[in-house]
């Protein structure tokens, strides 16, 4: 989900990518991202993902040119990478995916920033999100997503909608049959969030339920304090447009969760001991 202000028109913001202007160290920053990550998410991400990128000649040679990539990925779900300057608007943002269209960052983070950046780059965007939008089902939802969003604007539930991303897209984890793995691009390109999602003691991992999703507040500064876990790899939600209305009237009457607390009818999966966030000061949204 995006913060930006200004024009809802995605036409306003579609940028080239200016692949020609990437420089020698743009591409060996991204030499160095890839090749780490792919190496840490061996048997701890979905294999759909790791498909993905080999589909896409997403590796470690360099920054992905979109015009390439995107022969693939049209090919295989009739989607297609569009370069943005950065954070867009909420609904320009909606309009985008709703017409099968991903905004991906056309910048790539500096060396010295090579663990951590505070605005998704195209290593994030690209490596993160691209690969699992190869899969139909993963590419319908991101559409069905989209249209979600723009219902939401207008119906003032578009909380409810950024929490569902946040959970899923961004930081969902599934059940496979080769035990857990991470399904969420904000995890997939973070080394040590990739770790700390799987094998840290401390946060929870509860079955993903819909009304529990949009009731729960996350983390924007750090790790997540719970993590939400579906059950199968192409087990994305159902978001019929009638449904979501109705749900979203009915939980105008509930409470938001904070992001470590668990509740009576969870499926806890794993109960967290909160030992990481104990000392850390509360950011949520």
């Amino acid at each position: 989900m995006n913060a930006a202000t200004g024009s809802d028109d995605p036409r306003d913001y579609l940028v080239d990518q200016g692949f020609e202007n990437y420089t020698p160290t743009d591409h060996a920053t991204w030499r160095t991202l890839a090749k780490r990550q792919r190496e840490i998410l061996q048997g701890r991400v979905v294999d759909a993902f790791l498909e993905g990128l080999d589909r896409l000649g997403i590796g470690e040679e360099g920054i992905p040119d979109f015009r390439v990539m995107n022969q693939r990925l049209r090919a295989a779900t009739d989607w297609e990478v569009v370069a943005v300057p950065g954070l867009i608007p909420d609904l320009a943002f909606f309009r985008l995916l709703a017409d099968r269209k991903f905004p991906a960052g056309f910048w790539i983070r500096k060396p010295e920033q090579i663990d951590y950046i505070e605005e998704p780059d195209v290593f994030h965007d690209v490596f993160g999100h691209v690969p699992l939008i190869m899969q139909p089902l993963y590419a319908d939802y991101l559409e069905a997503y989209g249209k979600a969003g723009l219902v939401a604007a207008e119906k003032g539930a578009l909380k409810r909608l950024a929490r569902l991303y946040w959970y899923t897209v961004e930081f969902g984890l599934a059940q496979t049959p080769q035990g857990l793995r991470i399904v969420g691009a904000g995890i997939a390109s973070s080394p040590s969030e990739t770790v700390f999602a799987l094998e840290s003691p401390s946060p929870n991992r509860v079955a993903f339920d819909l009304a529990r999703v949009m009731r729960t507040l996350y983390r924007i500064d750090d790790f997540q304090e719970t993590y939400f876990v579906l059950d199968g790899v192409e087990a994305w939600p159902s978001l019929d447009l009638d449904r979501l209305i109705l749900l979203w009237q009915e939980l105008e009457a509930e409470a938001d969760i904070e992001p470590g607390d668990l509740q009576p009818v969870d499926k806890v999966l794993t109960k967290g001991d909160g030992s990481y966030h104990r000392t850390k000061p509360k950011s949520a949204a």
